[in-house]
């Protein structure tokens, strides 16, 4: 059905730039259809829309038959966002209930032996069943001991790992300066290894391998790689109590929370208070939730995030609905058995569109951590996210985003900068179910080549995900011969073949993100996948996009950055449906003729010649109305004209958020900040992110302010002249939480305190530091 829809739109080429109105396009579409030359495309689809139809006037039937409405829960589209609650648990609670005691012992059985560098290397386990919080504790007390070490590494391996891949985390994690472009590397598993050891010479070091599933080619690259060198440490977390004792010198066996600690928890995660108390009656429903959740934390924050939702009266019902056995014998499988229950039952609770958008992550390897944004546009070009009013569909997509977060369905990773959430991870017991009900549902078909080659692949394919794979096997016969298929995505493929893009003429998602050898070559008959809405080619060694790109009508996302691309061939011009536009804004040029793209909300290019293409760029910039995220990389020194026009621009950009404004080398920039005031220089009230290193201002723009950026939470900044007056604006911007400020200024001094709403919530602070004194009072401290 879809297939055919969009075989009509794009024959029929009834899609013009996204912001017109529903009435005009409608219009366009109709007039598009009972135009002469479109007969050919009515007569295709025309039967094909028939039986469609007929297909669902059936559906109707069984839906109105089996009452499917009223098993359907209200709609949560108007979360506003993450849940506060949630984010004060997983900040305070979820690294304090239960961890104290667990944590003193796992830093007792590491400093053991000393902590001083005559001690021998040691190797400790921790093994519980999933969910239980190994990588909680881990994480704990590797941020507590990290810094007495002279490097670490905290690195995720899970089931069927690469130790190819794995060794190069090492690596990054070791020194992600010096191994920045690792994962680019063709390097084997012997060099990576001689790397890892050159590297650690004579280092002290603390290592954790988290979610470790096998024993014995493990124990012996653990061996290889890592030196037996003094004071060093290593844990390795796993389900596997054989590979807990084979490995570990010592094993630590996590227990589950306790009752009380449980209870903490639950109250937690619905109340946001760990000891605001329940009537007697919901205090003993509460109990039987708690202790069919056998003190496992994944069971309990799910558990809690899907009551927190429904009225107490209705809990009963919920534990009735869910279907926990009545047998207590067997604790442990009984209670896996039961988070298990809970996850699943949690997925059925929530609105059809959130488990589509749930079962899509099942595309991503065990331990990614994705990226919201990329996500959320493939949310979008797959059509899961349908038009809203009032609001863009990223918009609407950020609130599906937070949703999962509080239903506990994936997990936010909150910057330790500024506390924003740029990506997410899922735990493996929810993406155990997710794949396993992804490939019941056709939803999703998964290819892991170090579980085994697959010979063939079902023509009725909709969405392939390739894990740990090179690109030859995109050539294999199997690859070819799937005419339904809508999205492919490829993790990290090394090899340098592909098959024939013309194999997909209904794609609408191609990612290729990380495949190090992926080159232009390989977008020969780009132009036939008519259906494409996401293109990743980012990180790849793609230096030309074809022209024939512009025959992408439906295009909304292109993403090549980190690939080797430095001009936009005009052609793009004329995808007027293109939303997300993210170059290399180091080294992508900006182009002269980006007032075409209307519809884009994401943009990242460079400002590299200071001709007439960069002058019509900057004053076609104030086009871009529905801009929010801007990244302008600068190789120039920009004349008087060219800033005026800059500043008028940004004038016109009321939606923008995120805004950087950067050197794209070592060119110092001046703003004229006398004529960027003549010119009106203002930011836009929603910003949340202010990047503008790129300028040296005399002082301190009078927009940067409470007043004028209410929302701001990251700033980056160069002026010349920082008096105290300045620097109390600064401090009281009420969502600042980064702040990096380059000054000439060295005599002011400012004292700060909370208590007179200075920096309420600042996490990172670069600032010269003879300007400014904290004081923090001492019951903050404690």
């Amino acid at each position: 059905m879809e297939d055919i829809i969009d075989t009509f739109l794009v024959r029929v080429e009834g899609c013009g730039p996204s912001g017109r109105s529903k009435l005009k396009r409608t219009m366009n579409k109709m007039a598009n259809v009972f135009s002469f030359s479109k007969g050919k495309a009515r007569h295709d689809v025309g039967s094909a829309i028939q039986d469609i139809m007929k297909k669902l006037e059936e559906v109707a039937d069984r839906r109105s038959r089996y009452k499917i409405d009223d098993l359907m829960v209200k709609s949560s589209a108007t979360t506003p966002s993450i849940d506060p609650r949630l984010n004060a648990m997983y900040k305070q609670v979820a690294s304090l209930v239960g961890i104290e005691e667990p944590s003193k012992k796992l830093v007792s059985m590491l400093t053991a032996r000393g902590d001083d560098v005559a001690s021998p290397k040691k190797i400790v386990s921790i093994v519980g069943t999933g969910g239980l919080g190994k990588t909680t504790l881990t994480k704990a007390v590797y941020d507590k001991l990290k810094a007495d070490f002279e490097c670490g590494a905290f690195v995720p391996v899970g089931r069927n790992p690469s130790l190819r891949k794995v060794l190069m985390d090492i690596l990054y994690e070791l020194d992600k300066n010096k191994y920045a472009n690792i994962h680019t590397k063709n390097k084997d598993e012997r060099q990576l290894i001689d790397d890892i050891r050159e590297f650690l010479v004579n280092k002290r070091y603390f290592i954790v391998i988290d979610d470790l599933w096998e024993n014995e080619s493990w124990k012996e690259a653990i061996e290889l790689a890592l030196p037996e060198n003094s004071g060093s440490r290593i844990i390795i977390t796993t389900r596997n109590s054989t590979v807990a004792e084979k490995i570990g010198d010592e094993v630590y066996k996590i227990q589950p929370l306790s009752d009380d600690n449980s209870k903490k928890l639950f109250y937690a995660r619905i109340f946001g208070d760990e000891k605001k108390c329940l009537n007697d009656q919901s205090d003993e429903i509460s109990n039987k939730f708690l202790k069919r959740c056998g003190g496992i934390p994944l069971a309990i924050i799910t558990m809690a995030s899907l009551l927190s939702g429904k009225a107490r009266e209705k809990w009963s019902d919920v534990f009735t609905s869910i279907g926990f056995g009545k047998k207590m014998n067997e604790q442990v499988e009984n209670t896996m058995k039961n988070t298990i229950k809970i996850l699943s039952f949690s997925y059925y609770d929530m609105p059809s569109y959130l488990r589509t958008c749930l079962l899509y992550l099942s595309v991503f390897p065990e331990d990614s951590i994705i990226h919201k944004d990329s996500l959320i546009w493939k949310w979008i070009a797959e059509g899961f996210i349908q038009e809203p009013q009032g609001i863009s569909l990223f918009e609407l997509g950020e609130r599906y985003f937070s949703d999962l977060v509080n239903r506990s369905m994936i997990q936010a990773i909150e910057s330790e900068w500024n506390g924003m959430v740029y990506t997410c991870r899922v735990h493996d017991m929810v993406l155990d179910l997710i794949c396993s009900l992804s490939s019941k549902e056709n939803f999703v078909t998964i290819i892991d080549y170090d579980r085994g080659s697959v010979s063939t692949l079902p023509s009725s394919t909709r969405r392939l995900a390739q894990h740990n794979t090179t690109l030859e096997h995109t050539a294999d016969a199997s690859m070819v011969g799937m005419p339904q298929l809508r999205s492919f995505i490829i993790s990290k493929g090394d090899g340098d073949k592909l098959a024939p893009l013309s194999s997909f003429k209904h794609l609408r998602v191609f990612d290729m993100q990380d495949c190090i050898n992926v080159r232009s070559s390989h977008l020969v008959h780009l132009g036939s996948l008519l259906h494409l809405r996401y293109l990743g080619i980012g990180k790849t060694n793609v230096e030309d996009l074809p022209n024939e790109i512009g025959a992408l009508k439906l295009l909304q996302t292109l993403n090549f950055e980190g690939s080797g691309i430095t001009q936009l061939t005009p052609s793009i011009s004329r995808l007027t449906q293109l939303v997300c536009l993210r170059g290399n804004y180091w080294m992508t040029a900006a182009p002269h003729w980006i007032g075409k793209l209307a519809s884009l909300e994401e943009l990242r290019v460079c400002l590299d010649s200071s001709d007439g293409n960069a002058r019509a760029f900057l004053k076609a910039l104030g086009s871009l109305r529905k801009v929010r995220v801007l990244w302008i990389g600068i190789g120039i020194v920009m004349d008087d004209d060219m800033e005026r026009d800059f500043v008028l621009s940004l004038r016109k950009l009321h939606k923008l958020q995120n805004f950087l404004f950067n050197p794209a080398n070592e060119l110092d920039a001046v703003a004229r900040t006398n004529m960027w005031g003549e010119a009106g220089f203002v930011l836009p009230q929603h910003l949340r992110s202010l990047d503008l290193e790129g300028f040296s201002f005399s002082w301190l723009p009078s927009c940067i302010s409470a007043a004028h950026l209410p929302h701001l939470a990251r700033l980056i900044l160069s002026v010349d002249t920082m008096d105290q007056k300045g620097l109390e604006f600064l401090a009281r911007l009420p969502d600042l939480s980064y702040l990096e400020l380059v000054t000439k200024s060295t005599a002011t001094v400012i004292n700060i305190s909370a208590g007179n709403g200075y920096f309420q919530k600042l996490r990172f602070c670069k600032i010269p530091s003879s300007m400014i004194q904290f004081q923090c009072k001492e019951e903050v401290l404690m």
